[in-house]
């Protein structure tokens, strides 16, 4: 999900959230998985491939009779049978993807693309042993679970959904099933959206619009027509452990050059990115490789550009946007990354003038947690903020979301929060009329002797 730069920041981040009973325990890894996450907890393993089966027995034969050997061929018992293997079925996702992916991995869930520090002095012995003891016990597991859910659904979107002439109502309402259907929490009932489901809502934005659209009820459907750039974004979350992750989707080859540029810009972030590293270096990477590219569109070549005033972001538990951004472009800040930090990498490029304006619309609402409902006269307005606390507490929501709990009549009850402070809105983000962006995005776990791009998938 898209964050702008301070001076157009709506969202006030507060690491603080109350801690939320897991979903689910989290599966006991699996040794093959990654030998890197066992480091991450300290684990040593002893192998041993050493069998002491094979023992030779000897014994005397004495001579026997046929009639004997009748005898002790029909007293003889058969070999006992090996039991057989646990693994009975091959379980596999459905179409759609509705098998929770607990089912489909109960020896754990596979690690995304772990990729070693440039900078070797990161991994000494004691370091690599007892790697990221930031994060808790559950924090691996929660993170890959909700990456494999974004893949299944995203990959079915893909195959599926994305199609012209599509409504991109659907789309949105397709990978929201998906996502709830494979967490296993459909969020129909208080605090049953906090424990997993969606990180924030499907953004679907075309051709101009950078970041932040989504359908809204009662709107006019929008159709995807063969000519246009669609950015799918959306955010899997278990346990308020949020994946963020975005790609785009052209039919028209007209437009792979600017697709390229966008997905060279988030692998040079990713490549840059790492442990001790400065904000400013993978900033100045980013819009390098970005802007190395041009498109030509209709006999005319459009130099792809950089946005500014959107940006990558650091990750905290339950909120999309941390307190750390990435701009895509060249500055001067000097933050470094750090050990035990989660970043989504995510780049935009355009054909336009390269800067980001509000649109009009809503595209969502968050709850901002350090300003307190109390002092509410409004009836309509403590009500609705006793459904986002119980619902969605500092995750973004859209008005689907609410309309799907049944909530009605909310605008003004809404207005009134906003008003106060209680709650802030995201407008659809968008460059000149006519232009064509992009945008991809990973999110990525910064271990102290390697990154885990934990988002990572085959398509992108």
């Amino acid at each position: 999900m898209g964050s702008k730069s301070p001076e157009g920041h709506r969202q006030t981040p507060d690491a603080s959230h109350p801690e939320c009973k897991p979903a689910n325990p989290a599966p006991k890894l699996s040794p093959n998985s990654s030998s890197s996450a066992d480091l991450d907890r300290g684990i040593i393993g002893d192998d041993d491939d050493d069998d002491d089966d094979d023992h030779e027995e000897t014994s005397v034969v004495t001579p026997v009779s046929n009639t004997e050997k009748k005898k002790k061929r029909k007293k003889s018992k058969k070999k006992a049978k090996k039991p057989k293997s646990a693994v009975s079925v091959d379980l596999k996702q459905t179409t759609p993807p509705r098998v929770l992916v607990s089912t489909l991995f109960p020896s754990g869930y596979s690690a995304g693309e772990l990729v070693p520090y440039e900078n070797s002095s990161r991994t000494t012995d004691e370091e690599t042993r007892y790697n990221s003891r930031l994060w808790d016990e559950d924090f691996l597991a929660d993170y890959r679970q909700a990456a494999e859910i974004h893949r299944q659904v995203r990959q079915y979107a893909q195959k599926e959904l994305i199609k012209t002439g599509g409504s991109l109502l659907t789309l949105a309402e397709g990978i929201e099933d998906g996502v709830r259907a494979l967490c296993g929490h459909q969020g129909l009932e208080p605090g049953d959206s906090l424990k997993a489901g969606m990180g924030f809502p499907t953004g679907l934005s075309l051709n101009n619009v950078l970041a932040h659209w989504t359908p809204n009820p009662g709107a006019k459907d929008v159709i995807l027509q063969s000519n246009d750039v669609l950015k799918v974004d959306f955010g899997v979350h278990v346990n308020g452990r949020i994946v963020d992750s975005a790609f785009t989707v052209a039919f028209d080859p007209t437009y792979d050059n600017l697709l390229t540029a966008v997905k060279e810009a988030t692998n040079t972030g990713i490549m840059n990115a790492g442990v001790d590293v400065r904000i400013s270096d993978i900033s100045a990477a980013i819009q390098e490789v970005m802007e190395s590219h041009e498109v030509e569109i209709g006999g005319k070549v459009f130099p792809v550009k950089a946005i500014r005033g959107l940006t990558g972001h650091d990750i905290l538990r339950y909120h999309i946007h941390g307190q750390k951004q990435i701009p895509i472009v060249k500055n001067n800040n000097q933050d470094k990354m750090e050990e035990g930090e989660v970043f989504a990498i995510e780049t935009f490029g355009s054909t336009g003038k390269g800067r980001v304006m509000d649109d009009i619309g809503v595209y969502g609402y968050g709850r901002n947690t350090d300003v307190s409902g109390a002092n509410l006269r409004l009836s309509s307005a403590k009500s609705l903020l006793k459904t986002i606390d119980a619902n969605f507490g500092s995750l973004v929501f859209s008005r689907r979301y609410l309309e799907r709990l049944g909530v009605k009549s909310y605008h003004l009850g809404m207005k009134s929060l906003i008003d106060n402070g209680i709650v802030e809105y995201y407008e659809p983000l968008v460059d000149v009329k006519g232009s064509y962006s992009a945008q991809f995005e990973h999110t990525i776990l910064l271990h102290s002797g390697g990154k885990e791009v934990i988002s990572r998938g085959d398509d992108y």
